[in-house]
């Protein structure tokens, strides 16, 4: 119902539903929180709080603790990189929200 006196239009009622889309950010959310609990694993906890017990294993003549503290972190961060980057991409044609162009080739 308009009112006529105001000129305001009617209510436009409830949002359209958008249950894909909270689906979708939970489990990117899901993903990044697990991707940076294994990174803050390796990185903070092998490499700071457990470095005196890892460092009596020796990896190459490395001490392992060492290891984790210097490269490991940063190897660890890049393959968690490489698997975000492919488990969304498998998530965004899941839902249809891929970048593709006219022949259907990723962007």
């Amino acid at each position: 119902m308009v009112d006529t006196e105001r000129g305001s239009s009617p209510d436009p009622g409830p949002p359209p539903h958008n249950g894909w889309r909270q689906e979708y950010w939970k489990k990117n959310l899901r993903l990044m929180i697990v991707l940076l609990s294994i990174w803050f694993l390796v990185s903070f906890v092998c490499g700071i709080l457990f470095i005196e017990q890892l460092n009596t294993i020796e990896v190459f003549g490395f001490p392992l603790g060492l290891w984790f503290a210097q490269q490991g972190s940063i190897y660890t961060f890049i393959v968690l990189i490489l698997v975000y980057t492919l488990r969304m991409d498998r998530l965004d044609d899941e839902y249809g929200v891929a970048e593709r162009d006219e022949e259907g080739n990723r962007l």
